[in-house]
């Protein structure tokens, strides 16, 4: 099989395995208590910003299974990071060659970091929604009323409320920041592949070169 089919599998997998827990979470209705407690709605937000990364890691995933499909069949190569390296190594002699090789890397390290930033802000969407939920229990604290027992109840159901937004945008913050973490992995695995492939066959184009020069 194909490492970009491999790839692409261990994506699928992780993910359907990753949305079957989803799934399950929202059979138990635990899904409905985040919604329904989170009143500042940044639990949606972290969702949200979780989607767009998420999509980003699928398109960028898809054209890295590409690459590598165009480096197993050079008849499918095309306009891509492979056809341009290769291209280039051809013309460069051969202790030039690495930095050429350095540069493809650096390249296609910084068009996935995105990703890992994205998942990075996850745990800080987190983080602010903590805040803020411990400024909503705060504020509903007046220490000069704890002794009205009638201002208690209030008070109680503030600092409860305040609790539950700390909690969990704490939680789905952590949670989406693992999954697009280990969809970062798989990526990032990827393109460790892509670049070894690419190197691999130029010095072995390079190789053959020399030796019918030869």
């Amino acid at each position: 099989m194909h490492r970009s089919y491999l790839l692409l599998l261990r994506f699928i997998v992780l993910n359907v395995a990753a949305i079957a827990l989803v799934i399950y979470i929202w059979l138990q209705g635990w899904l409905n208590d985040i919604v329904d407690q989170d009143v500042t709605r940044i639990s949606l937000l972290i969702f949200g910003v979780f989607v767009a990364g998420w999509i980003i890691c699928l398109d960028k995933t898809i054209r890295c299974s590409r690459e590598l499909n165009a480096i197993l069949d050079p008849a499918r190569q095309g306009d891509s990071r492979a056809t341009w390296y290769i291209n280039l190594a051809r013309q460069t002699p051969g202790d030039s060659r690495a930095t050429i090789a350095e540069c493809l890397r650096s390249r296609l390290y910084s068009r996935i970091s995105v990703i890992r930033a994205i998942s990075n802000n996850l745990i800080l969407l987190g983080l602010i929604g903590t805040v803020i939920g411990f400024i909503i229990s705060l504020s509903g604290v007046d220490a000069e009323r704890v002794s009205d027992v009638a201002a208690v109840g209030p008070m109680v159901s503030t600092l409860i409320q305040g609790m539950s937004v700390a909690l969990y945008t704490t939680l789905v913050g952590a949670v989406l920041h693992v999954w697009l973490s280990m969809c970062y992995q798989v990526l990032a695995t990827g393109t460790v592949n892509l670049v070894n492939a690419i190197v691999e066959h130029t010095e072995i184009a390079a190789v053959d070169n020399y030796r019918e020069v030869l």
